[in-house]
């Protein structure tokens, strides 16, 4: 997982509750994120959960440039 890869690359161990913690803060506020989206454009959670992740990709490409 991503926390996992985090802890390996920053030569960070935490417990079992961080981790927790953590992942649960990830999870709710992606899911607050693909709801927003959701309601905003009337559409369903999947169709929002793609046009959040296509948002994030378009937002770093930008940010990066094309090619970076």
């Amino acid at each position: 997982s991503y926390l996992e890869w985090v802890q390996n690359r920053m030569g960070y161990y935490w417990t079992r509750d961080k981790i927790q913690r953590e992942l649960k803060r990830h999870m709710v506020d992606a899911f607050h994120d693909v709801h927003r989206t959701s309601e905003e454009y009337t559409i369903n959670m999947r169709i929002a959960a793609f046009t959040v992740a296509i948002d994030r990709v378009r937002a770093v490409s930008e940010m990066r440039g094309l090619y970076a």
